[in-house]
């Protein structure tokens, strides 16, 4: 069974990943292991050791601190969806490049900040 704090670490590990834009591969090889490693890590089946979150929050570009963000407000509450997932998945579904561009341009300037590295 695993334990509440490392299903956490992991989902919000998917969270920035996929805001990020990389692929469990692209994120896998930066730390050089496999890309089923990251599928555990981000279901919480495998713990992540702390010098592995802190190259993990180097390659993702938040504070170690990211991960464990919002684990006390929901630690007794029921299972809840999460919003920015919700969108990360909705714009996953969208086949059209460059509406998927505009809707993060629109988002980024919404927000304020810069989600993604263009180049």
């Amino acid at each position: 069974m695993s334990h509440p704090v490392d299903i956490h670490v992991g989902r919000k590990l998917k969270q920035i990943r996929t805001l990020r834009r990389l692929s469990q591969t692209d994120v896998a090889r930066k730390l050089a292991l496999s890309f089923q490693q990251i599928q555990k890590y981000e279901i919480g089946s495998n713990r992540i050791a702390a010098s592995r979150l802190f190259e993990l929050a180097q390659i993702l570009e938040v504070p170690p601190s990211y991960f464990f963000e919002g684990f006390h407000d929901n630690e007794n509450a029921a299972p809840q969806k999460d919003p920015g997932m919700e969108i990360v998945s909705a714009l996953a579904a969208i086949k059209d490049d460059e509406i998927k561009t505009r809707i993060v341009t629109f988002i980024e300037d919404v927000s304020g900040m810069t989600v993604a590295k263009r180049g």
